[in-house]
């Protein structure tokens, strides 16, 4: 299982579309399209193909979204092989199916698809590709676009998605673990408490043991956490962030902090705790002054002593401010360097507290 793409539910698509690719170095892939009083376009960057969703009238399915959330992640959907096979696994008593398996066969290709409600509300749609298939099930005409000669069909900065956040709402966290275990038979990885003098939170990292799928869910651990203001404007769990793969890091966030992205600002005092914590970073020191200029996050693993050349598997990570009017969903951007596994307890720890700081000085 690997994710295939994002959608997103916002109030003027066309806006959002032109935002991606101007400040986010996306491209437009399809033609705008129109069906059921929605309006529909697509961005893409590497693997990450995000299809934006605004009402055209009161009618739309959208508006009756955001009469009851803010603009963000309303469903995922997730490439599945063999999904006639499995299918039988996905429906579980706990699974409400909102469309059943479908087929489409193409000239060039066969889609198979079904979609399925998930327990905090979030819309999957599970598809299998096989040669070229249309971008959306429910539009098979609408297919990508070949980009000018001048653009890139991969976009600027980005070569895909590592991984999403779920926030869900205090005590929900293994009803909602279990659930995902159950249904997608997805696997628990690394979990974490972080709690400081004004809040915390609880952290379960799940994975698809057989594909590319890692789903962070949090919880807040008390009533004035950053994850539970986030329930409290989206109005319930949802999509907190999404991490975008970068090769270049420190690099990328220089180019859109130029475009106009804002990100959570670091403290100078990181990096001095940051070198007292790692002896040895592996960073040049251009490197070092590089990332300290971007204000990444560093986190060191372990050194992996059984490769036949010596590995330190490094994260490096970085967050946006939200990108919506509300303090609801923004973006991370990560590198892996050296087949880095985790998820940077330390970077998240200094996220969290990043958060809390905004929290503070908006409140001001």
């Amino acid at each position: 299982m690997k994710i295939d793409q994002i959608h997103f539910y916002v109030e003027n698509a066309s806006q959002w579309r032109n935002w991606f690719v101007s400040q986010m170095g996306f491209q437009s892939v399809a033609s705008p399209h129109r069906n059921q009083n929605t309006v529909m376009e697509v961005v893409k960057s590497g693997e990450a193909v995000f299809v934006l969703y605004a009402a055209e009238n009161e009618n739309s399915p959208i508006a009756d979204y955001l009469q009851n959330h803010p603009p963000g992640v309303a469903a995922v959907t997730f490439h599945v092989p063999q999904l006639a096979q499995k299918l039988s696994n996905f429906l579980t008593p706990d699974v409400t199916l909102l469309q059943p398996l479908q087929k489409m066969e193409t000239e060039k290709g066969c889609l198979r698809w079904c979609q399925i409600l998930g327990v905090t509300g979030l819309i999957h749609t599970l598809v299998e590709r096989q040669g070229i298939t249309p971008l959306l099930p429910s539009q098979p005409k609408w297919v990508e676009k070949s980009p000018p000669e001048t653009e890139s069909s991969s976009g600027l900065f980005f070569t895909g998605i590592d991984h999403l956040v779920l926030n869900v709402a205090r005590g929900a966290l293994t009803p909602t673990v279990q659930w995902y275990e159950k249904v997608f038979g997805w696997q628990r990885k690394q979990a974490f408490s972080i709690e400081t003098p004004r809040s915390g939170l609880h952290s379960q990292v799940l994975v698809d043991p057989d594909g590319e799928v890692q789903f962070p869910i949090n919880e807040p651990s008390s009533d004035n956490s950053q994850i539970q203001e986030f329930i409290d404007y989206n109005r319930g769990a949802g999509i907190q962030h999404l991490a975008l793969s970068t090769s270049d890091v420190a690099t990328t966030t220089i180019k859109l902090k130029e475009r106009g992205i804002s990100f959570l600002s670091v403290p100078n005092t990181y990096y001095t705790e940051l070198k007292e914590r790692f002896s040895e970073l592996p960073l040049t020191e251009p490197e070092w002054e590089k990332i300290k200029q971007a204000q990444v996050l560093v986190d060191c693993e372990a050194p992996d002593l059984t490769a036949s050349v010596r590995r330190n598997p490094l994260l490096l990570q970085i967050f946006t401010k939200p990108i919506f009017a509300e303090p609801t969903f923004f973006f991370e951007l990560i590198e892996r360097r050296d087949r880095a596994q985790g998820f940077g307890e330390g970077n998240f720890r200094a996220l969290f507290e990043a958060i809390e700081r905004e929290q503070f000085d908006s409140s001001l």
